[in-house]
C-alpha cells in the first residue's frame, strides 16, 4: 500500500471496529458514558414527540424511505448496469457490499441481543444493537459514492459527498427520535458499517487505494 490516504482510511476502519467493540462492552457493563447519553437522548426525544404532533410522522417517514431494504432493492439497478457493461467486479462489489450488509446487521444483532427501548414511539422488529438503518444506509451510500463519485467534478462532487453524510446522519437521528434505538446503537451501526465498507473495498481492489474504477 502506498500513500497516506489508504493508510488513513484503513486506520479509521480499524478504529471504527474498536469503537464498535467498546460501545458494545459499554452498554453491557452499564458504563455511565454510554447509559447516560442513551437515557437522556431518548427521554428528550420522547418529550418532544408528546408536544409536537409532526415529530413522529417526520422521523418515521424518513426512516421508511431510507430503510436499508429500499437501498438493497435500488442497488439492483447499478448492479445490472455494471453487468451489462461487463464490469463484473464492480457489480459484485456493489452486490456483496450492500446486500451483505444485511447479513452483517442480522448477525450482529443476534450476537448482541439488546432489546429495543421500551419507550419506542413506533413498532420496530428485531434487536436494537446495532442500528440496522445506520449500518445499512452508510454502507449503501458509501459503496455508491466509491463507485460513482468520480462522475461528478469539482464542487458538485463535494456536494454529493456532503449530501450522503447528511443523509446518514439524519437517518441515525431519526432512529433515536423515534425511540426505536439508543444513541449507542446508532454509533455502533455507523462504526460497524464503515468497517464493513472498507473491508469490501479491500477485497474489491485487492487493497484499499482510494479508487474503485
Amino acid at each position: 500500500m502506498t500513500g497516506a490516504r489508504p493508510v488513513a482510511v484503513s486506520a479509521t476502519a480499524a478504529a471504527a471496529a474498536v469503537l464498535y467493540a467498546v460501545v458494545w462492552v459499554g452498554w453491557v457493563q452499564g458504563w455511565a458514558w454510554v447509559d447516560g447519553p442513551d437515557g437522556r437522548a431518548l427521554a428528550a426525544a420522547h418529550r418532544l414527540a408528546q408536544t409536537h404532533g409532526w415529530w413522529v410522522p417526520l422521523w418515521d417517514g424518513l426512516s421508511s424511505v431510507s430503510d436499508p431494504a429500499v437501498w438493497r432493492v435500488l442497488v439492483v439497478v447499478p448492479v445490472v448496469l455494471e453487468l451489462r457493461r461487463r464490469r463484473v467486479r464492480t457489480a459484485v462489489f456493489l452486490a456483496v457490499c450492500v446486500w451483505g450488509s444485511g447479513i452483517v446487521s442480522v448477525v450482529a444483532k443476534h450476537l448482541a441481543g439488546r432489546e429495543r427501548p421500551v419507550s419506542r414511539l413506533v413498532e420496530a422488529s428485531g434487536m436494537s444493537f446495532p442500528s440496522g438503518h445506520a449500518l445499512g444506509v452508510l454502507v449503501a451510500v458509501g459503496a455508491l459514492l466509491a463507485v460513482y463519485a468520480h462522475l461528478v467534478r469539482g464542487y458538485g462532487r463535494t456536494a454529493v459527498v456532503v449530501g450522503g453524510v447528511v443523509l446518514c446522519a439524519a437517518v441515525g437521528v431519526a432512529r433515536v427520535a423515534l425511540n426505536v434505538h439508543h444513541p449507542s446503537d446508532v454509533v455502533a451501526g455507523w462504526a460497524l458499517g464503515f468497517a464493513w465498507l472498507v473491508a469490501c473495498l479491500w477485497v474489491y481492489r485487492g487493497r484499499y487505494t482510494g479508487r474503485t474504477r
